[in-house]
């Protein structure tokens, strides 16, 4: 699988989490752009292309990660996104994106609980990107 090309947009307002990825990423040989939060998401948005895009639910506010998927899926419809989320543990309110209604409203192709293992977000990537590797 050739990931050279390939680049993932990563939005996540914890610094440490953000740096993380980016290192165990960049190891697997995508191009990675970061934003620390919605008002950086949307200018790199603007100003960037990418692949695919992992976006943090709860930053600046508790919905600032479906606000920044909206607007990847309005700019760029094809482009997965992985919605990365500690709601669960935080809120008590769980959601998924397994149905197509679910998918509609969330906006993002996939929901991964954090903690996130490498192995599982390697592999949901692996998935979302499949028809263009």
């Amino acid at each position: 699988m050739d990931k050279t090309q390939k680049t993932i947009f990563l939005v996540d307002d914890d610094f440490d989490y953000l740096v993380q990825q980016k290192i165990m990423l960049e190891s697997k040989g995508f191009n990675i752009i970061t934003a620390e939060g919605e008002k950086q998401a949307k200018e790199i948005l603007n100003n960037s292309l990418f692949d695919l895009a992992i976006v943090d639910l709860m930053m600046e506010n508790m919905d600032t990660g479906f606000i920044i998927c909206h607007e990847i899926k309005k700019k760029h419809p094809a482009i997965p996104i992985i919605m990365a989320t500690a709601v669960a543990s935080q809120t008590g309110f769980e959601f998924d994106s397994i149905t197509n209604a679910e998918k509609k409203w969330i906006k993002a192709d996939s929901v991964i609980t954090k903690p996130i293992r490498s192995e599982q977000l390697l592999k949901e990537i692996q998935k979302l990107l499949k028809n263009e590797l």
